[in-house]
């Protein structure tokens, strides 16, 4: 595998469950061959040992971030440079992109590209569902995650192939890919419920 869609946040904060939402939707859609798909909600740690496994070359997280624009906008943010910085202190029990790659830092382990699919939040209080922008941002966000996740899982391909090959080793690791809008993208998020629903292709 080389790409992992993961939707991060906390259903029972309003519209901090956006990332859930989407992926719940990318499990019911075409999504491109060598990408995983998967709900963490707030489970960092998961995340993190998922990552640290060296199985995938791209991560996408899909979450509401602060972008200072209105409520539903939709961003893509490249947070690959946060991903090789000293890790720092890491709340277990929060989820948020500096949690997840704190989490993973502090493991020892580290990734080549981390994008974030963000949307700017309205509601951020115990509610359930997502507000009125948010839920149509969500309608905006599946598309564009597929997108993104299949220019990722292609170029990923390209570069394994073009890297020398070490003796014992089918491919080497990725390299570095293009970028997107550099961002540094962070958000608080809250406790949930655990379980994710993940689906392999």
């Amino acid at each position: 595998m080389s790409v992992l869609v993961a939707g991060i946040g906390n259903v029972f904060l309003g519209d901090d469950g956006f990332g859930v939402e989407v992926v719940r939707r990318l499990q019911g859609a075409a999504v491109p061959d060598g990408v995983d798909v998967a709900d963490y909600g707030i489970r960092g740690i998961h995340l993190a040992f998922e990552l640290l496994e060296g199985r995938y070359s791209t991560l996408v997280l899909v979450d509401a971030v602060p972008l200072g624009r209105a409520p539903g906008t939709v961003a893509v943010l490249d947070a690959s440079r946060r991903a090789g910085d000293a890790p720092g202190t890491v709340d277990a029990h929060a989820m948020s992109p500096d949690v997840v790659l704190g989490a993973l830092r502090g493991l020892g382990g580290t990734i080549d590209r981390v994008l974030v699919v963000g949307c700017q939040p309205q509601v951020l209080e115990e509610v359930l569902g997502l507000s009125e922008p948010v839920r149509a941002a969500v309608e905006e966000a599946v598309p564009l995650v597929v997108e993104l996740a299949r220019t990722e899982a292609a170029g990923a391909a390209v570069r394994a192939a073009a890297r020398p090959q070490r003796r014992g080793d089918a491919t080497g690791p990725p390299g570095p890919s293009h970028e997107t809008t550099a961002a540094r993208p962070e958000a608080a998020h809250g406790d949930r419920r655990p379980g994710p629903r993940r689906r392999q292709r």
